[in-house]
């Protein structure tokens, strides 16, 4: 078994409470808010510079998280932290299990 340890830095933004709506094509949609957008960019450069292992579509995954927050208003969301991970340690975040 292989482990891998790091540390990424930053306030997470909740990805369910940080939607906003935009008309798209005509049509409304709820993407994620800017600072969920800017945070996402901001691990995954990180990460990337990290120069991770990136493990196989095959494997199923394992990750302890400790996240930390500024305040205690945040509802806590690793969902945003494993979506901006993907293509860069794993392949998809099924694969965490």
């Amino acid at each position: 078994m292989s482990t891998v340890s790091f540390k990424l830095y930053g306030e997470p933004a909740s990805k369910s409470n940080s939607r906003r709506l935009v008309q798209i094509g005509g049509r409304p949609r709820f993407i994620k808010s800017q600072k969920a957008l800017n945070y996402v960019k901001a691990i995954q450069l990180q990460a990337n510079a990290l120069r991770l292992p990136m493990f196989e579509k095959v494997l199923d995954l394992s990750i302890t998280m400790h996240i930390f927050y500024a305040s205690r208003r945040p509802d806590l969301d690793e969902s945003v932290i494993l979506d901006a991970l993907q293509e860069i340690v794993y392949h998809n975040d099924r694969q965490i299990k």
